[in-house]
């Protein structure tokens, strides 16, 4: 995997979060069964993960530097 600089795990991380929070405020307009509203179930649990995975990343280089 790439090494990526805490500025840039913390940067992608606040753009995540802040595309997730729009994502799950459009998803209660989208009619359940539509395709929209598939995409964007699946696009949400992908920001879950992504999110997890930055802020593990974030943990274990903290913990690296103590």
């Amino acid at each position: 995997m790439n090494n990526y600089t805490t500025e840039e795990l913390t940067e992608a991380l606040r753009s995540i979060v802040s595309t997730l929070s729009k994502c799950e405020k459009v998803l209660p307009k989208l009619k359940e069964g539509t395709s929209s509203h598939t995409l964007l179930v699946r696009r949400i649990q992908a920001f879950h993960i992504a999110t997890a995975l930055i802020e593990r990343e974030l943990k274990n280089s903290k913990q690296l530097d103590t």
